[in-house]
């Protein structure tokens, strides 16, 4: 456990060049704060205790402007910049290494009780307010561009910019 904050403090002042010491970071930085948070509602979410992790996460959200679903899954050495505004949905993937800055958003476009949100691989930047929505992949060592909105699978070692929307047709409607 020790070994993995240390990890998270040495993240923090890799990829924040505005974290001037460790003990800046642990007094000011709200994604360090809501990543520990989450992992103690992700362990009380898989051992069943569901209403005590949303609890957590809730208290989390309050405090930090930052939140994550306590049934996503969040991979080593992620970094969240800024933080306010970022919602992680309840079955978001994230990989290691993964750094994402604020307002964005990891979320679903469906209402059923499946997989329903991004599965993020390792090693990806994703930028200020993009949104990446629904049940599709983010390949590894990609970048997101700010604002993004996302909607189809992007593969490994891609850019995406701007809307990457995806069309369903129900009947004669798009959706």
């Amino acid at each position: 456990m020790f070994q993995r904050i240390a990890e998270d403090i040495r993240t923090g002042l890799d990829r924040d060049p505005a974290a001037r010491n460790a003990f800046e970071l642990l007094l000011t930085t709200p994604g360090i704060h809501a990543i520990w948070n989450h992992r103690v509602a992700h362990l009380l979410w898989r051992a069943k205790f569901r209403l005590a992790a949303r609890m957590l996460a809730n208290f989390s959200k309050f405090f930090t402007g930052i939140e994550i679903h306590p049934g996503a899954t969040i991979g080593r050495r992620f970094v969240i910049d800024h933080g306010n505004g970022v919602v992680i949905g309840e079955t978001a993937e994230i990989g290691d290494d993964v750094l994402i800055f604020h307002q964005v958003t990891l979320g679903s476009r469906e209402s059923v009780r499946t997989k329903r949100h991004p599965t993020i691989g390792n090693s990806v930047v994703i930028g200020a307010g993009a949104k990446i929505i629904g049940n599709i992949k983010i390949g590894d060592n990609s970048l997101v561009g700010a604002n993004a909105v996302v909607s189809k699978n992007v593969g490994e070692y891609s850019t995406v910019v701007g809307i990457n929307q995806i069309r369903h047709s129900v009947g004669s409607y798009l959706i």
